[in-house]
């Protein structure tokens, strides 16, 4: 069965606080990760830092790419991040998580693929 995407959900527990609250780690990690998934950027990334609550605090990125988008949270207090990749070209999952790791160093990674197809129903 064909799928039109792919959609990758990554939570990583227990970062660096220090990795996750850069800007400049972050949008370097942006870089290495659309050069890791050969994937073209539509436009400049989006990172803000906001956050009313300090446990929910931290960026956000957003990047658009030409099959699709990345998005991003980390959260500084508690290190965690959470990626989200959906695209309708096809990529390893585990090669985001190795960079991921590298990046990062978080405790812990857990992540699921979702296959994406307008035409099914999902359960």
């Amino acid at each position: 069965m064909r799928h039109w995407g792919k959609h990758l959900i990554v939570n990583a527990h227990r970062c660096g606080v220090c990795h996750v609250a850069s800007a400049n780690g972050i949008l370097a990690f942006n870089s290495r990760l659309l050069q890791t998934l050969d994937m073209k950027p539509f436009g400049k990334p989006f990172l803000e830092k906001f956050g009313e609550e300090p446990h929910l605090a931290g960026y956000t990125l957003i990047q658009p790419i030409y099959t699709s988008s990345i998005t991003a949270h980390f959260a500084e207090q508690s290190g965690d991040a959470y990626l989200d990749i959906f695209s309708c070209k096809w990529f390893d999952e585990k090669a985001v998580e190795r960079l991921i790791q590298d990046c990062f160093n978080p405790l812990t990674i857990d992540s699921k693929v979702l296959m994406r197809d307008a035409n099914e129903r999902m359960m």
